[in-house]
């Protein structure tokens, strides 16, 4: 649950960033792409290639103890 967590605050990062425009500029593109280069199953070979500098965003510590335990 965790990963899973950490996973979906990075998506939530991106879709603040989609919702201020922020993927139509460049700079915006590439905070996107370190977002998604942090999550899962990371960047996949072709946007590695596109975009060799991309540079993983820190993901973020998920607190297991505000987290409920399964039924």
């Amino acid at each position: 649950m965790t990963k899973k967590h950490a996973d979906f605050l990075l998506f939530k990062q991106v879709v603040d960033l989609v919702i201020q425009k922020q993927h139509l500029n460049e700079e915006g593109l590439k905070k996107i792409l370190s977002i998604r280069a942090s999550m899962n199953k990371g960047l996949t070979p072709a946007l590695k290639t596109a975009f060799p500098n991309i540079i993983p965003e820190i993901r973020p510590i998920v607190d297991v103890a505000g987290i409920p335990e399964p039924q």
